[in-house]
């Protein structure tokens, strides 16, 4: 009886390990493209889950993700899209720099893909249309590289007396010369003189050392840092920098200002990296990527630190400060 007991249950497992073997290999994979590094994608990558998960997809329950990080060395990135591709996965998510964006755009023209980038999407190629994309590509623009006139200009309401400009750029940045141009033509517009550092940041912190030494040397009396994961990842140094050779200095993001950079402005990256979730969610469940639009931002937050205006001896203009959307003392 016991034997007979034993090979029924048998039988009954036999038929319970191919369906949790179809179940396992069922479950949908997420593959994460980065161009940064974990460390400095992290809080893109919890916005990125929370949103997922209000969708109803929790990693590790009924969703996987393979995780690919450059490491800001963006020759990998063909690799480690193509990894992706040959792997299977149900849809890529790519951000951290555009050559995510591209990498994975050249990898598949079947997989789905939620490309978040600084660029405007049909002027980069990723789309011929906003609002319907087509193909196997959406997402959404944070518009960081359309901003340099605007953040150039606020700086020149903080420091009206500055006559030259000094202006950092990231070279590896695809939009390098979309931001110089910006730039210069709103300097000229405000006349401002540029002085122009190229900054290749991906070959250490002593491009950035070096760049506000040579900022120093040309009478530059404020900063300008360009957008761009590089110089996000390197905000610490940044703050330094311009706080040992006292200059005003504007930046992208609110976090700059709360690790006491002077300003900032530009769009709210988590809300990208949210909508990047939930329109993955949504792939998922089946809305083809070509059917969802192209999301621009909505949301711009300018910002100002009261501290360190007050270290340089600085005072905003009362016109300014009332547009902060938050003033940090």
């Amino acid at each position: 009886m016991r034997r007979r007991n034993f090979i029924a249950g048998l039988a009954s497992m036999t038929g319970v390990w191919p369906l949790a073997a179809r179940a396992q290999q069922q479950m949908p994979v997420i593959g994460w493209l980065f161009a940064i590094s974990a460390q400095a994608g992290q809080p893109q990558l919890n916005a990125f889950r929370k949103a997922l998960g209000a969708e109803g997809f929790v990693e590790g329950q009924n969703v996987q993700i393979e995780y690919r990080w450059a490491d800001s060395q963006y020759d990998k990135l063909p690799a480690m899209a193509a990894d992706l591709v040959a792997k299977s996965v149900t849809v890529i998510v790519a951000g951290g720099g555009d050559q995510a964006g591209h990498a994975a755009k050249a990898a598949s023209s079947t997989i789905p893909i939620v490309i978040v980038t600084g660029s405007d999407p049909v002027k980069e190629g990723f789309v011929p249309n906003l609002n319907r994309p087509g193909g196997n590509v959406t997402g959404m623009t944070i518009l960081a590289y359309e901003m340099e006139s605007k953040r150039l200009g606020l700086l020149h309401e903080a420091v009206p007396a500055t006559k030259t400009v000094g202006v950092l750029l990231d070279p590896a940045n695809p939009n390098v010369d979309v931001q110089l141009r910006d730039a210069r033509e709103a300097a000229s517009k405000l006349g401002v003189d540029v002085v122009a550092f190229n900054v290749p940041v991906g070959n250490g912190d002593d491009a950035i050392t070096a760049a506000f030494a040579g900022m120093a040397q040309k009478k530059a009396a404020a900063v300008l840092v360009t957008a761009g994961p590089q110089f996000n990842m390197r905000r610490a140094l940044l703050i330094a920098q311009a706080a040992q050779y006292r200059l005003p200095a504007i930046y992208e993001f609110r976090q700059f200002v709360v690790e006491g950079g002077l300003m900032s402005y530009g769009t709210v990256l988590a809300d990208a990296f949210s909508q990047a979730g939930a329109y993955t969610g949504r792939i998922l469940k089946g809305e083809k990527p070509g059917d969802l639009p192209f999301v621009l931002p909505t949301n711009f937050q300018f910002a100002i630190n009261l501290k360190t205006a007050k270290a340089l001896g600085l005072e905003f203009p009362p016109t300014l400060s009332a547009r902060a959307d938050e003033v940090i003392e």
